[in-house]
């Protein structure tokens, strides 16, 4: 989508590829507004015409003309009607073009958010997103409001032109002497109004920002009393934003009154140049009231070309915004190969992975990679990670916290790819994978789940009812393996009771019950909970582990060593590398460092229990 080229490349860009988008709505719109033109050019000779013809000889007591008047008022209406159906289809069509295209901006963006990886969102704020989609794109689309009107005036210009020239050549002059000092003037305020509008359409996405993390912290705002220091956080911002917005209505008041007063300059001297002419007879009145006439309507439109060109700044900004989100480049770009179907679990084999991310703050940044001068080095976050998981295996995952657990695990479900080394599924390398091959085939469950504002169903299957593949059947299994069943079926409207907003009408365990079904419903032949079920209590965790399908291999990230003695195997964390692997009973006996996190767990176990008790 990026533009190239100096500001006028970039300006005629911008618009010849909105006007792609829809054609035949722009050929439309900009031969409907040709039509209005061209029919503003034939009233102004109507008129001159019924003037020298009909109106002054029929003043001056001319009978014959007197008898005419009745042909001036049916051709000056039959333009008239003319003009009327150009200024309607140029409005319609310019209409549904501008809608067209913002409509392509936001699926464009739709389309860029949901490819690029989760390490670019983590990088964007959410503000910011919502940003681009709304204010940028308002912005972007701005010009393709008055630019089928624009376009359609040169017609008019062109028509006009020749009509005052066959009148006059010194009448065409002076209509058309203000036509380069608008020009000069709309250079100018182009060069004002850029910066501004880039600070202001930035400033936009931080308002927004703050006010989205202000709603959604809103429980830890209202329960620590912090409401104070987040509204002198958002007044700040938003009176950056005033200021911003000021500045721009400030250049605006400059160069409007400008840019309006030149058109009826331009009138004035098509009178007063048009009175001199018909002083030494060189052209009649009609040729005069003509002249008058055309420009007095070409105000408007030549005033249109103001428009155009005052949102170009704006709308340069805000295409150059949803640019750089649309040609973000895919770190994790698909391939094409497939997974063997299979009746099992899918096979896991990590290979000597390894994964680096780029260190900040400065030199010295703990990781192995080197770091050229002046840069930070890039921070290690797994290191020489082999591991082998057979199909239809329980692998527990257990280590101290920020051992890089949940980064191990993220990278079986393709979240971010590994700096070193390979992770395959039943033999074939994850990153050779074509699009919907892991998530048709793995599901990932996180402690921190999202419940949508929806149905029960809805947020099981996450499809509507017309095309989902799952039958009512299918989702009461999955929310019978997952123990949330029974909630639901106390539910009044059962699966179509709506849960609220963010899973409001549920508790924290309940939400993360209902998540977990959402990922058996697709029967995944590979599981992943990276401590999924941390809400939960440790009798219906363990009820849970134990009614998963047997044909899924199953990673667990989990904290009770109840649900840790459930796994085959035990993975031993720490510092990014994996330091012992076994059975659970294996490593209490030959690692010291997993015996003591599991005598921790057990004994925060016994903690929360005494406490329950006590309550």
């Amino acid at each position: 989508m990026g533009l190239t080229g100096g500001k006028v490349r970039q300006s005629c860009q911008l618009m010849w590829r909105g006007m792609k988008t829809c054609p035949r709505v722009y050929v439309l719109g900009i031969g409907m507004s040709a039509l209005w033109g061209a029919a503003t050019v034939a009233i102004s000779q109507a008129i001159g015409w019924a003037t020298s013809s009909i109106m002054v000889p029929a003043m001056a007591g001319d009978l014959a003309a007197q008898g005419r008047i009745w042909q001036a008022g049916v051709v000056v209406f039959a333009v008239a009607v003319v003009l009327a159906l150009g200024v309607w289809g140029r409005r319609v069509w310019a209409g549904w073009g501008y809608v067209n295209v913002g409509a392509r901006h936001r699926s464009n963006l739709s389309d860029a958010y949901l490819r690029l990886p989760m390490s670019w969102h983590r990088s964007h704020s959410t503000g910011q997103l919502l940003a681009h989609a709304s204010a940028d794109v308002d912005a972007a689309t701005g010009v393709f409001n008055p630019m089928p009107f624009a376009l359609g005036v040169v017609v008019m210009l062109i028509g006009a032109l020749i009509a005052l020239v066959m009148s006059d050549v010194w009448l065409a002059v002076a209509a058309f002497i203000v036509l380069p000092l608008m020009v000069l003037a709309n250079v100018v305020f182009q060069r004002y109004m850029t910066p501004a509008v880039t600070r202001a359409q930035k400033l936009r996405a931080t308002v927004a920002d703050a006010a989205h993390e202000s709603f959604e912290a809103a429980l830890i705002v209202k329960s620590l009393g912090t409401a104070d220091r987040e509204e002198a956080t958002f007044a700040a911002a938003a009176d950056d934003l005033r200021a911003a917005n000021t500045r721009v209505g400030n250049v605006q008041a400059v160069f409007n009154p400008v840019l309006d007063t030149l058109p009826p300059i331009g009138t004035l001297l098509v009178v007063v140049v048009g009175v001199w002419r018909l002083t030494y007879g060189h052209i009649d009145a009609g040729d005069v009231v003509g002249a008058a006439y055309l420009f007095t309507m070409m105000a408007i439109p030549v005033r249109s070309f103001g428009w155009v060109l005052g949102e170009l700044p704006r709308s340069l900004v805000g295409y150059h915004r949803i640019a750089a989100v649309v040609d973000a480049p895919n770190a994790l770009a698909p391939g094409t190969a497939l997974l063997p179907q299979q009746p099992r679990g899918l096979a896991v084999d990590l290979t000597d992975v390894s994964l680096e991310v780029p260190g900040h703050g400065g030199p010295g940044q703990s990781g192995p990679g080197e770091a050229a001068p002046g840069e930070a080095a890039p921070i290690t976050l797994l290191r020489d990670i082999s591991l082998q998981i057979s199909p239809g295996e329980t692998l527990a995952v257990v280590g101290p916290t920020g051992s890089g657990k949940t980064t191990l695990v993220s990278l079986l479900a393709r979240l971010s790819d590994p700096t070193r080394g390979t992770v395959r599924l039943d033999g074939v390398d994850l990153s050779t994978l074509a699009a919907g091959e892991i998530p048709a085939q793995v599901a990932c469950v996180t402690q921190h789940t999202f419940i949508f504002e929806d149905t029960v169903r809805g947020n099981v299957t996450l499809m509507e009812p017309a095309v989902c593949p799952w039958s009512d059947d299918d989702v009461w299994e999955a929310l019978r393996l997952a123990r949330v069943d029974e909630v639901v079926r106390a539910m009044p409207d059962g699966l179509d009771a709506r849960l609220g907003e963010r899973g409001a009408n549920l508790s924290g365990g309940q939400r993360q019950r209902l998540a977990i079904a959402r990922a058996l419903i697709r029967q995944p032949r590979l599981l992943i909970l990276d401590d999924a079920t941390s809400a939960v209590d440790a009798r219906v965790e363990q009820e849970i582990l134990r009614g998963l399908a047997t044909h899924a291999t199953v990673v667990i990230i989990a904290y009770r060593m109840s649900s840790v003695a459930l796994a085959d195997r035990v993975a031993h964390v720490d510092r990014g590398r994996i330091v012992d692997i076994g059975t659970h009973s294996e490593l209490l006996k030959r690692d010291t460092g997993y015996r003591e996190i599991a005598e921790a767990y057990v004994a925060e176990a016994r903690r929360r229990a005494d406490e329950e008790a006590a309550a």
